[in-house]
């Protein structure tokens, strides 16, 4: 009997466990939906900014300018300078010598590979680099981040809670800071890592370099970012570059412009990092809650076969005992 006890005991706490998991996984689906609807509408303003930048890309002032400079896209592709790659890095030790990572995950768990997945492509990425450690300067968005960077003895200049509204002070501090930072020269990189949301059931974590502002890079996130199909769906095409006569400055408007622009797609990565860890939280409790059901199911058929069991020894001694007596 005591068998019999311990198993209902494991019924009771697994039935428990199911409805908390079914109940976070309500929670999530409405998170999930919201978070969509903004993440995909988003989406076309990402697409605003990259035409516009396509437009501007035949402009020297933009070529010229510290939040660019450094960016191939816009160079001659015909005659590159002798220090430059073709992926638009100087090759020399100071556009090396220091890159600053803006990585964003969750402050919860209970959503599965999502902040594991992120927080491996973003040490792949620093290793890759050839940037040594000290070199390497850490935002982190999500307390997972922060955690993480933190026990690996990387500098974390700023660390911000991950919530559901993206405030445009909190965008604005994280423009800010990262534009100062190469602006400067302090660092000769900066870099998104963030979950980009491809369905319900997928995300793919996703590094994106902000500065140097690349067009070739812009064009590749709104590439990721624009669905094949569906009312959001809209023509893949690139508009040439064109030189225009700007006033009353170009250089005030770069410097108007360009931040705006790096802003947008920033933004964009927190909707799609939200988006993200809201459809994994809710495919994660989903499974969570059907390995409860089924871990019920069996134990509900261990406690009928242990009964079961109980009961035709009980059947059997109270015979055997009736025939003992008889004879």
């Amino acid at each position: 009997m005591a068998g019999l006890k311990a198993i209902k005991l494991k019924i009771r706490s697994t039935d428990k466990t199911r409805k908390v998991t079914k109940a976070m996984e309500a929670v999530s689906a409405a998170k999930m939906r919201k978070a969509q609807q903004r993440a995909i509408a988003g989406r076309a303003y990402a697409r605003a900014a990259v035409s516009i930048l396509s437009r501007l890309s035949g402009s020297k002032e933009l070529a010229n300018h510290p939040l660019v400079r450094g960016g191939g896209a816009f160079q001659e592709s015909a005659s590159q300078p002798a220090g430059r790659r073709g992926d638009g890095f100087e090759t020399d030790s100071s556009a090396a010598k220091a890159a600053l990572y803006i990585v964003i995950t969750s402050d919860k768990g209970l959503a599965g590979a999502l902040n594991s997945a992120v927080l491996r492509a973003a040490l792949a990425d620093i290793e890759g680099s050839g940037v040594p450690k000290e070199g390497v300067s850490v935002i982190a968005i999500g307390k997972k981040a922060n955690e993480f960077f933190s026990m690996r003895g990387y500098a974390i200049t700023h660390y911000y809670p991950n919530t559901e509204d993206v405030t445009s002070e909190i965008l604005q501090s994280l423009l800010e800071e990262a534009a100062a930072a190469y602006g400067a020269g302090a660092v000769g990189r900066v870099s998104v890592i963030y979950q980009n949301f491809i369905s319900t059931f997928e995300q793919r974590p996703t590094t994106r370099r902000i500065f140097p502002l690349s067009l070739e890079e812009l064009q590749k996130v709104v590439s990721d970012i624009t669905p094949a199909r569906g009312v959001f769906a809209q023509p893949q095409g690139s508009d040439a570059p064109d030189i225009y006569t700007i006033e009353p400055s170009e250089s005030d408007i770069m410097n108007a412009i360009l931040p705006k622009l790096a802003g947008i797609f920033l933004y964009h990565a927190l909707l799609e990092a939200q988006a993200s860890e809201h459809s994994a939280r809710m495919v994660s409790m989903k499974s969570a809650s059907d390995k409860a059901g089924e871990m019920k199911h069996a134990l509900t058929l261990q406690f009928n076969k242990a009964r079961q069991a109980a009961i035709t020894r009980e059947v059997s001694e109270i015979t055997g005992g009736m025939e003992a007596m008889a004879a």
